[in-house]
């Protein structure tokens, strides 16, 4: 089986490609600093055909302003660059990409073919050989890796073996089926299965004398070579203007400013029908502002593409300014996450008698019978999310209404005698009940602190719930500090998105409805067992999990539709009785800031993570200014 093409890999009709020189790179052309556009892409470029998919050719200059709200977000490049061996197209069909083609045997034996002639941004050839060095020298290296070669290489457990026939061919075997590896390596985050020999060689040891080495490690003033490689071989990170990349803009900056500049990648191998060498724009301007400060300036004119950072209590102010003569339009896009807000009770909590609470079901549903989500809903998103629980969304086939209103109704008299039921029956004299060992239960849930949203509801939570008799404390924290705590077992419960992808098909994996990431922040111990292979975190020990677990597993086992079907309905099923992740809402709308010069950019597109990449899948490298030279010019 071979994926099909995005577009055309020849030039229309048999006709001759010609390659148009950049302006943007036309002096290095000039003085011999680079080579003629012609020689830049692969012999086979990625040929998009805009017509087919509704858009205008556009013109190469301008530069496109963004923001993000901390440093470490410039990884965002990489996201909306969406540069993929494969990737999903609009309709969500995976194909080729930086591949020229992919073969597949019986969801095993995966033949990767790499387009002749393509370069790396630094003008350096993509060969196999990028795959051979993190294989061997990164994959299986001890002090790089020492957990081994990570999931995605591998399959029931057992490791791939990767073999490099010849320049442009890889072949990556599994010992049994593995059905999500296209999907990962299609992902917003994917794992980077190569890395650009060229450049980390001289940070390996095994390409290096000891004298060599020990001079490096001196120079650089780093503990050893391994902490050195693994930093500067990041290449989702993007915080390496030295790492050569694939995607279609490249760092131009070094860390630790106000703003982070991205040039377009020379070599990119994307082309337009006439030739024109993708990306349209030549650089992207990526500000780093408070989090509270980027409707304000998108409303002020002061970004191009703007979504990240928006809520939807932006919509007014964002529409306002339009009204009022602001450069921008204001478009909704569909959200793809399977809950706007989800509260995660930590089954993996470190106190003992609270996990005891957490982990019993009845517990968990009251909390959600607790939750006024109509009052949330008009007071928050003028009534226009979806009430329910969490739970695959309504263009899903495996929409289920029944998995949506389960335990999510309003009914305070219900959930009060679940909690009585649970032994919970003695209260203090503020009328808040007691834990078994005679603490009042005051439910500590700790936030990102990002999104105004989820503080306004969860203000809304605490008197509802102050109504069953549980004294709600909201704690913001800096996101990370959130993350490192809930992973170390010791956050009670959590506010996040719900499932990144709430819109799954049969041949979605379903391994994030299983207790096999620690990202899902109401099992992260489980989590961490299975993704260290049982180095780090527990061991599942409660039923409905351990089927999740079993389910997961037999989805991988299966090919038929319909039997994977089966095991998605099971799953969300007992998602919905268990309430692991209790959501609140879902499908408000997501605003999205266009410049009204920028154009190829959809009215009606959808804001996903998973599958998606954000803006990836709407292809940024298309977008282009309708007046590039009054693009903003950096200096």
């Amino acid at each position: 089986m071979a994926l099909p093409a995005f577009a055309q890999s020849v030039a229309p009709q048999g006709a001759q490609l010609v390659v148009q020189e950049s302006a943007f790179w036309a002096a290095e052309v000039e003085k011999g600093q680079m080579d003629p556009a012609p020689m830049r892409v692969p012999q086979t470029p990625l040929v998009v055909d805009l017509e087919a998919k509704g858009r205008d050719f556009g013109k190469q200059g301008g530069t496109l302003r963004t923001m993000v709200t901390r440093t470490k977000d410039v990884r965002q490049m990489v996201v909306y660059g969406y540069a993929r061996l494969v990737g999903y197209d609009y309709d969500y069909a995976l194909r080729p990409d930086i591949l020229r083609d992919i073969e597949v045997v019986d969801e095993r034996i995966f033949t990767l073919h790499l387009r002749p002639g393509h370069r790396w941004s630094d003008g350096a050839p993509f060969t196999s050989a990028d795959f051979e060095y993190w294989w061997n020298h990164v994959a299986q290296n001890e002090e790089l890796s020492p957990n081994g070669p990570p999931e995605v290489m591998r399959a029931g457990g057992e490791v791939a073996t990767m073999t490099f026939p010849d320049a442009q061919t890889v072949v990556i075997e599994f010992p049994q089926p593995n059905p999500i590896f296209l999907q990962s390596l299609a992902g917003a985050s994917p794992p980077f299965i190569y890395r650009p020999a060229h450049y980390l060689k001289q940070f390996h040891v095994d390409f290096n004398t000891v004298e060599e080495m020990e001079e490096m490690i001196d120079r650089k003033r780093v503990r050893g070579w391994a902490p050195l490689h693994n930093k500067l071989d990041n290449m989702y990170k993007f915080d390496n203007h030295e790492l050569p990349t694939l995607q279609p803009w490249k760092p131009a900056s070094v860390g630790g400013q106000s703003r982070a500049l991205f040039v377009r990648n020379p070599y990119f191998h994307r082309v337009d029908a006439r030739g024109v060498q993708l990306p349209y724009i030549d650089v992207v301007e990526m500000g780093i502002v408070g989090s509270g400060l980027v409707a304000a300036k998108s409303n002020a004119g002061e970004s191009d593409l703007q979504a990240r950072g928006l809520d939807f209590r932006d919509v007014s102010i964002l529409k306002k300014g339009e009204a009022d003569g602001a450069p921008y339009r204001t478009f909704l896009w569909a959200n793809g996450a399977a809950s706007q807000i989800a509260i995660y009770p930590n089954l993996n909590f470190a106190d003992p008698v609270w996990r005891e609470v957490i982990r019993d079901a009845r517990f968990r549903r009251a909390l959600s019978m607790g939750i006024d989500r109509r009052m949330i809903n008009r007071a928050l998103y003028f009534g226009l999310g979806k009430e329910g629980g969490m739970t695959a969304l309504a263009k899903s086939p495996f929409f289920d209404a029944d998995n949506l209103s389960r335990w999510a109704l309003y009914d305070l008299s219900t959930a009060n005698a679940m909690l009585d039921e649970m032994g919970l029956t003695t209260r203090d004299k503020s009328g808040i009940r007691l834990l078994p060992d005679g603490r009042p239960m005051e439910f500590v849930i700790e936030t990102a602190g990002e999104r105004q949203e989820v503080e306004n509801a969860l203000a809304i939570i605490t008197d509802t719930w102050r109504d069953l008799g549980i004294k709600l404390i909201m704690r913001p924290l800096d996101r990370d500090i959130l993350r490192n705590r809930v992973f170390s077992g010791v956050t009670m419960a959590s506010v996040w998105y719900g499932w990144d992808n709430g819109i799954p098909q049969s041949y979605t994996p379903p391994g994030y409805l299983a207790p096999t990431d620690q990202v899902f922040f109401a099992w992260p111990k489980w989590g961490q067992y299975y993704q260290t292979r049982g180095a780090a975190g527990e061991p599942v020990d409660m039923e409905p999990a351990k089927r999740l677990m079993e389910l997961n597993k037999h989805w991988a086992e299966v090919e038929d539709p319909a039997a994977r079907s089966r095991v998605w309905n099971e799953m969300l099923e007992i998602h919905s009785q268990q309430q692991y992740g209790i959501g609140i809402l879902s499908e408000a709308p997501q605003p999205v800031v266009v410049s009204d010069r920028l154009r190829n950019v959809p009215e009606f597109g959808k804001w996903a993570w998973e599958p998606g990449a954000h803006f990836g899948i709407h292809r940024v490298d298309e977008f282009f200014f309708a007046d590039p030279e009054l693009a903003q010019v950096i200096e």
